[in-house]
């Protein structure tokens, strides 16, 4: 969704590190990819509360391509997207609008590291590709799983894959002396996102029923450099911002990457190979 990065953002966003400057266009390039965990997810969404067209919030809807998916799946409930990144709003809203089981779909500036819903007041929230963006985002859950009505779903998806190459090589170069300090405070470490089951304890100490699980996707891409233009739409957005209005340092930076992705990630005959982990949580309100 935009690895992916405060708040309802998703693609984009947290209250914390810093917040980066979202490209929808480079996001979109492997949109095909970064949909099949939110669709993953969505598969194992239970029955919602009957009675009622179901309240649904999206969390860091991002360009808002796998949030209409929702209306989809619920044609009558009243779907709202958040995201704090306003390039990604502007692309959301062709998305806007009624729906053809009688519901809507709206999108909405908002932080997730700050959201509180009225409590009782939602049957789904879901966020996918962001709370890796938000510092504590744990913190949040409590209030959000008393925003749901009884026998709502608090459902979310994090990349989890900060040890891999493409996040510790990102790391390395920041931290050279040659950028003097340039990305200090910029990047996210490798505790951005909890242990599986740290966040079932959580959930399961409010109450929920809950359901957890990690999935490594091996994904082929294709292209000359695949790797480097997918992190360009999510996880490098901070150090691109960082360097924005610099094109010789943006060149620099992306050249020695380019060098040490290719060793990490090379090239085979069908495409390049990119494992992705990503850690899943389910909880529904008793």
């Amino acid at each position: 969704m935009p690895s992916e990065p405060s708040g309802p953002s998703g693609p984009s966003g947290s209250s914390g590190t810093s917040s980066p400057v979202w490209d929808p266009g480079q996001y979109l390039r492997h949109s095909g990819p970064r949909a099949r965990p939110f669709l993953d997810l969505l598969a194992r969404v239970p029955v919602l509360p009957a009675g009622h067209p179901p309240r649904i919030a999206d969390l860091g809807c991002g360009p808002g391509n796998v949030t209409v998916l929702l209306t989809e799946r619920w044609p009558d409930a009243h779907v709202t997207g958040y995201d704090n990144s306003p390039q990604m709003l502007r692309e959301a809203e062709a998305f806007a609008g009624p729906t053809a089981g009688g519901g809507r779909l709206e999108f909405a500036v908002a932080d997730a590291g700050r959201w509180t819903p009225d409590p009782h007041t939602y049957d789904l929230i879901l966020s996918n590709a962001t709370l890796q963006w938000v510092p504590g985002h744990a913190d949040r859950f409590p209030d959000w799983v008393a925003g749901l009505r009884p026998g709502g779903v608090l459902a979310v998806q994090m990349p989890a894959n900060f040890d891999a190459p493409s996040h510790t090589l990102m790391r390395e170069l920041c931290a050279e002396e040659r950028w003097g300090g340039r990305f200090d405070g910029v990047l996210r470490h490798a505790d951005a996102v909890l242990p599986p089951g740290a966040y079932l304890e959580l959930l399961a100490g409010l109450g929920c029923e809950v359901d957890v699980w990690e999935t490594t996707y091996q994904h082929l891409l294709p292209g000359a450099d695949p790797v480097l233009e997918w992190v360009k739409g999510t996880g490098l957005r901070p150090v691109l911002s960082a360097l924005a209005g610099d094109p010789g340092a943006t060149e620099e930076f992306l050249a020695a990457y380019r060098v040490r992705l290719r060793e990490a990630y090379p090239v085979r005959g069908h495409g390049t190979v990119f494992p992705f982990r990503r850690v899943f949580a389910l909880a529904r309100k008793q």
